[in-house]
């Protein structure tokens, strides 16, 4: 009787953490669903096409260092915060780290240019994930003469 009522106790516990733990995937797999969630941290990171050779190469392509900061010798770093959407897209673009002078205009009109991504993946299925892009404004030796 002693190890019978052992056996159904340790049955019960583990339905429990089985009913547990379908609630917690339940839940997980409703939040993934639900269109406000922004991931940080992913199984599969969201990737510029190409990489980030390619990310840096666009970058140079299309930045263009802006008048006044050049006449006033301004270089330093903006940072821009922005989402990767399920489909690739960018979205939700902030400005989090400013150096003025036009830098930061330029910086996200280059961020809006940017085709679409590949998207971040949690468990197979695109998420929407936040990205941060630092982007660098330094002038020649020759432009700083």
């Amino acid at each position: 009787m002693k190890r019978l009522f052992v056996n159904l106790s340790s049955l019960a516990v583990i339905l429990m953490i089985s009913v547990c733990s379908l609630n917690v995937n339940a839940q997980e797999e409703k939040e993934t669903n639900s269109k406000d969630i922004i991931f940080t941290v992913v199984e599969e990171e969201a990737e510029f096409i190409g990489g980030i050779d390619k990310l840096m190469e666009f970058l140079v392509k299309n930045l263009n260092y802006p008048q006044e900061a050049k006449e006033k010798g301004i270089e330093g770093k903006v940072i821009i915060t922005f989402v990767v959407e399920k489909d690739g897209s960018i979205a939700d673009l902030k400005l989090t780290n400013s150096i003025g002078y036009g830098c930061d205009e330029e910086a996200i009109r280059v961020v809006k240019l940017m085709p679409k991504w590949k998207p971040a993946k949690q468990r197979g299925k695109n998420v929407r994930q936040q990205f941060i892009l630092p982007i660098n404004f330094n002038l020649s030796q020759e432009e700083k003469n």
